[in-house]
């Protein structure tokens, strides 16, 4: 069989399957119409690059030339890459998740031709196996359903989508905290919203991670353990907030000190793998996501503004460096992901034998003339044995709280093997760039940026701002999702994409004080309310008004892997708003807490950046502004983790906050008053004691 229409697509993921024995359609009306044509259903395929399962069934069933003839005979086969298509994704995995109680990756679902769900599970093997039925028994007997049971298919496509809508939309929540007529919304603006916000109180938020915590290991939850950055933010702000909430710091940092330790870390070239099968953090599945280095970048800056641990500055320049050497293109744009495998082995590329140690050693000439020595010294500092931690090889660990790096001779010897994995086979590399997941990381890096004041790290951030803004826009305005080297910007961009833009560009106004990033982050928000913005009940649909129609027009409102579209929309525009004082940002933030309402404070953890952001408007925001350019009361804004402060300085916008100002002074000012104008840092920072938390 010839290589069927995923040859051309954009997406690495469809790409590998250009030459299964099957005769995928990539999602579109042309896949759909052929099964109406041919009055069959359509066998929906979603997964991603760096699925190590997706790979397996890929290789177990898609190569199988008879499950090709079977998917041909009695299915229209479609194959869709999540990352490009959250929108299709979210849809379908409500259905799994509501048939089988569970979802993941391979998702297979089974639709009617008009796209409508009626069965669907992850991952199917090749042969019948204690009670998982094989993916050959599934075709067969969905085939004979589809012919002699057509009713019973129509009534569960039915059941199904009302379900999907009932669990992908949600009306406005009653809340139990005052009318919004008596919060306020920083220095100069008024929310005109009358509607009562819930009130977070911090005891019970504190308790609730306490008790999903994991005293020993850190983390909240057991095994498989995936990083949960918020979850450490909303820790740290809980000790901040509660005197009584003290050791919420120590989950924050033991989670922080035992993700860096373990095997989910690269000990080599910096970086984390996607999450641990094991409560230790050890083994991990290998592939390693964008979006974990963005949201791991920020938890660490967060742990080190703290508590001033050298180490998690360390994690954050391996993060870094890593991003910046294996991921990053030529034009500053970001790569979404590195595979699993490689060789066709889960995680050969990152596992070590001691005789592999040794031999790098004394290959190596800065290590070869006490090769023996240090093969000692890095089997001890990581833990290897000959019998190993994973099918017989070693994932590199290191003693919780240890320093990463060791002394001088130790990094010389983890230099080497660095230099010596490098001539191995490296994992694939999924070279779509994704706006969602590169405004993400872009964020995270212009804050540690401006934090740690790198400026290396402030030139990749503005580099990266500036290859979105022209070559994921169009010359429309519309903004897409996905860009790749050979196709260019593909697929409408949905409210993640525009939401993680907003709160990237507000960060490089706020990294570069340059206007124009200001003005970039004020049309990314305007668009994110013209096309998304549900006016009736408050938040965001996941897909605009413009877009492909499907069965259902969900909202991502839970956190999960990363932070929902309506969370990150929310203090995004809370951000935006309070910096440029334009209502319509902050109502439309303020709509999304009262579309889920007491659902944040009675959830805490399901809406953790959400209930972070609740916080925030009911405490009210922080402006510090900051005419021109003075160094030493620009270092004191940005010298602690506030997260309630906004900065604005350098370039003046048209936003009020500019009313008045003297160049060579400081405003700080909240709920509608403003501090005696701060001439130097010390002053600057007992005004800011008054008036922002700062997290220590």
């Amino acid at each position: 069989m010839t290589a069927n229409r995923l040859a051309g697509e954009s997406s690495p993921y469809l790409r590998q399957h250009a030459d299964n024995p099957v005769d995928w359609f990539p999602w579109g009306d042309e896949a759909l119409h052929r099964a109406r044509v041919e009055d069959k259903p359509v066998f929906l395929s979603i997964g991603y690059s760096a699925c190590h399962w997706c790979h397996v069934m890929a290789h177990e069933s898609f190569e199988d030339p008879e499950i090709g003839q079977l998917l041909a005979r009695d299915f229209i086969a479609v194959k869709v890459d999540r990352e490009e298509r959250p929108d299709i994704d979210a849809v379908y995995m409500e259905a799994v998740q509501a048939l089988t109680g569970s979802g993941g990756w391979p998702l297979s679902v089974f639709l009617t031709p008009d796209g409508r769900p009626f069965f669907g599970g992850t991952y199917f093997p090749p042969d019948d196996h204690r009670g998982r039925p094989s993916f050959k028994t599934v075709l067969t007997a969905l085939a004979d359903v589809w012919q002699n049971r057509r009713g019973d298919v129509e009534e569960q496509a039915d059941e199904l989508v009302h379900t999907i809508a009932s669990r992908s939309t949600l009306t406005r929540q009653n809340t139990s905290g005052p009318p919004a007529g008596q919060r306020q919304h920083g220095g100069l603006v008024e929310s005109g919203s009358t509607s009562p916000l819930p009130v977070v109180e911090w005891t019970p938020v504190c308790e609730e991670l306490q008790a999903r915590f994991d005293a020993e290991w850190g983390g909240f939850g057991g095994a498989p353990k995936f990083p949960q950055p918020t979850l450490v933010d909303l820790a740290l702000l809980g000790a901040a907030n509660d005197p009584g909430a003290r050791t919420a710091t120590t989950m924050a940092c033991r989670t922080l000190d035992a993700m860096a330790a373990g095997g989910i870390h690269d000990h080599l070239s910096g970086g984390f793998a996607r999450y641990a099968t094991d409560r230790e953090w050890l083994v991990p599945h290998f592939e390693k996501m964008l979006y974990d280095q963005a949201g791991l970048l920020t938890a660490y800056l967060h742990g080190w503004q703290a508590t001033g641990d050298p180490g998690y500055l360390e994690v954050m320049d391996g993060i870094v460096n890593y991003v910046t050497r294996d991921l990053t293109g030529p034009a500053g744009e970001v790569f979404s992901a590195e595979d699993a495998d490689s060789e066709g082995v889960e995680g050969r590329f990152y596992v070590w034998t001691p005789a592999e140690i040794h031999d790098a050693l004394a290959r190596n000439p800065r290590t070869s003339g006490d090769a023996a020595a240090r093969t000692r010294a890095i089997l001890e500092f990581f833990s290897v044995t000959e019998e190993g931690n994973f099918e017989g090889s070693n994932i590199l660990r290191r003693p919780v709280g240890a320093q990463g790096r060791g002394d001088d001779s130790l990094e010389v010897s983890r230099s080497a093997l660095r230099d010596e994995r490098a001539r191995r086979v490296r994992p694939g590399l999924d070279d779509k760039v994704l706006l969602e997941w590169n405004a993400m990381y872009g964020s995270a890096l212009a804050e540690a940026a401006a934090a740690t004041a790198t400026t290396a790290w402030a030139v990749a951030a503005e580099k990266l701002g500036d290859f979105l803004w022209h070559n994921l826009r169009g010359d429309d305005g519309r903004w897409h999702r996905s860009w790749q080297s050979m196709a260019g910007a593909r697929h409408l961009a949905c409210a993640a994409d525009y939401a993680s833009t907003v709160d990237f560009f507000t960060r490089l106004g706020e990294l570069t004080g340059e206007r124009r990033w200001t003005d970039r982050a004020c049309e990314v928000a305007d668009g994110l309310l013209h096309l998304f913005h549900d006016t009736v009940d408050g938040g965001f649909f996941t897909t605009g008004h413009d877009a492909e129609a499907l069965i259902v027009r969900t909202k991502d409102l839970f956190d999960g892997a990363t932070p929902s579209a309506n969370a990150v929309a929310a203090r995004a525009l809370l951000r935006l708003g309070t910096l440029t004082g334009r209502r319509a940002y902050l109502d439309a933030s303020e709509g999304v807490i009262e579309l889920l309402g007491d659902l944040v404070v009675t959830h805490p953890l399901s809406f953790a950046h959400t209930l972070i952001t609740t916080w925030l408007t009911g405490n009210g925001m922080v402006e510090v502004v900051i005419p021109g350019l003075t160094d030493d009361l620009l270092a004191e804004a940005r010298r602690a983790w506030r997260p309630s402060v906004v900065l604005a300085w350098g370039e003046a916008t048209d936003s009020p906050l500019w009313e008045n100002r003297v160049d060579g002074l400081a405003y700080v000012c909240r709920n509608f008053s403003c501090r005696h104008p701060a001439a130097d840092g010390p002053t600057l920072a007992a005004q800011l004691a008054d008036t922002a938390i700062e997290v220590a």
